[in-house]
């Protein structure tokens, strides 16, 4: 077995891959290995200051590519971008036998097999898995990188230090020289250091002592002023540790100063603070007393009626209020549904929603004012079930219906209205106590007692049909039902083929 050695990243292991191709060494075939990153830095210690910083562990690193140097036996692999990509990513990833893995890939690529590229392909699913974890790091180490200021006239200017999960200095170190212009930093890593004078970029190995340095500056003004403005905006009001971790993994807090100050807040905020916000400055700043009457000082509320305290059946559980009926109590005709929409559920009124437009329509064709009538529906809370974000209507059982009896009989008794137009199957049913067949009653009066009942369809099931034509003769029964209705109600029924098509009840 050969064992290939790579020192240098990706264009070493490009080197030793173009190497091993051209001599037709298998996978199988190779053990790769890495060149240890102590090997270079024995007994090397540096301090903050620029000259320390600026040992010739490493010459300066151009910003542009380096042209690998090619082997003397090579051989030419042409491989698509995008693979490209995902081998130079992958490179920088932190995982065992990475090099290994590169190869495999490379190999079955030269060998003509292009599924390699897929990421249904198990070499290639553990391709992208590694490079999508390099470019999350990419990101996190730009997000995350804080520079503190060393001094006036010290060299750098700017001290940094991050601990990345994956091999991604080089990288950063790129991205901020051409951010930060002729301003001099250096990032250090427990890894190695990356050192910018404003013209050349120079990586080292980290020295012996690179955890002395993980504190850098001591004195720097605008970070104080920095953790000063971070307490002042802290609310703990919005305290939300789950979502403050997910945005701000833990492991990042070693190199942010605010992180001293995050610990502290929270404790503060779980102790009763977020009642008060910034309560500490709060505290401190002058007060006025007001003097107010004491039951000035509460705030209105209207005492929760009968209905919304309704437990009757299990609806109110799932429901967000009981809807009342609404109108005059005067009122001479009555419009009865069967039950609160999603809208009228949200809203606490009754016919609010896309049925509720539908009425509407049919009362301006019948020349009805609404705020003529009351409106109600045989059961007062929302029946529904959830399908994605929507909640779609059910219709109520008969026990739910039966229980909601005992409002709708209050209702009767405190209006006595002369007409009741039922809307739908299920409101005709609580109406008369018994479930009935709604085309046997449909736009036929009868008389409950004292008072005219006509059924009509419910507004909503022309929102259900994908007939135009049958949408359109829906809405005109429904038109001729409340014609109807409104004429027994002020009286003006008087022709003969009205009073022919009445059937008194039972």
């Amino acid at each position: 077995m050969m064992t290939l050695m790579v020192n240098g990243g990706y264009l070493a292991w490009r080197e030793q891959a173009l190497r091993a191709l051209a001599e037709g060494w298998s996978p199988e075939e190779l053990c790769w290995a890495e060149a240890s990153p102590a090997s270079g830095r024995q007994g090397q210690q540096i301090g903050l200051e620029y000259e320390a910083l600026h040992t010739p562990l490493s010459p300066p690193v151009s910003l542009q590519e380096p042209q690998a140097q090619q082997p003397v036996s090579s051989v030419s692999v042409r491989i698509s971008k995008g693979l490209a990509a995902l081998l130079q990513d992958a490179a920088l990833c932190r995982a065992p036998a990475r090099w290994a893995l590169l190869y495999r890939v490379l190999w079955r690529w030269h060998q003509g097999d292009r599924s390699v590229e897929s990421v249904a392909d198990e070499d290639g699913a553990r391709l992208y898995e590694m490079a999508k974890a390099v470019r999350k790091e990419k990101h996190d180490m730009m997000a995350y990188v804080r520079f503190r200021h060393c001094g006036k006239g010290m060299q750098p200017e700017y001290w940094a230090w991050f601990e990345p999960e994956h091999d991604v200095l080089e990288w950063i170190a790129d991205y901020f020289s051409k951010r930060m212009g002729g301003t001099s930093w250096c990032i250090a890593t427990p890894q190695g250091l990356a050192l910018w004078d404003g013209r050349n970029l120079q990586l080292q190995d980290a020295p012996d002592n690179i955890e002395a340095l993980r504190a850098g500056p001591a004195d720097d003004q605008v970070e104080a002023l920095w953790l000063r403005y971070y307490q002042s905006i802290f609310n703990p009001a919005r305290l939300n540790e789950t979502a403050l971790q997910q945005s701000m993994p833990v492991r990042f807090w070693k190199g942010l100063p605010e992180a001293s100050l995050i610990p502290a807040m929270i404790s503060e905020a779980r102790n009763g603070a977020r009642r008060v916000g910034q309560f500490s400055a709060v505290a401190r700043m002058p007060g006025k007393s007001v003097a107010v009457e004491a039951h000035s000082a509460q705030p209105y509320r209207s005492e929760p009626s009968v209905l919304e305290a309704c437990r009757r059946c299990g609806l109110w559980e799932h429901a967000t209020q009981a809807v009342p009926g609404e109108g005059p109590a005067t009122a001479r005709m009555m419009l009865l549904g069967e039950q609160p929409g999603d809208y009228e559920d949200l809203a606490g009124r009754v016919f609010v929603g896309p049925a509720g437009r539908v009425l509407d329509q049919a009362l301006q064709r019948a020349g009805i004012e609404r705020n003529a009538l009351y409106l109600s529906n045989a059961v007062k809370h929302f029946k529904w079930k959830g399908r994605g974000k929507q909640r779609l209507h059910v219709s109520p059982s008969q026990a739910e219906v039966q229980a909601c009896g005992h409002w709708l009989q209050e209702e009767l008794a405190r209006l006595e209205p002369a007409v009741i137009v039922t809307l739908g199957a299920t409101a005709l049913s609580a109406l008369l106590g018994t479930q009935v067949p709604l085309a046997q009653y449909l736009a036929k009066p009868f008389l409950l007692g004292q008072t005219w009942v006509i059924a009509a369809w419910h507004p909503s099931y022309a929102l259900r049909v994908d007939s135009a034509a049958r949408r359109e003769e829906i809405v005109s029964s429904i038109t001729q039902v409340l014609q109807m209705g409104w004429r027994l109600a002020t009286g003006s029924a008087t022709d003969a083929g009205l009073a022919a098509g009445i059937n008194s009840a039972a």
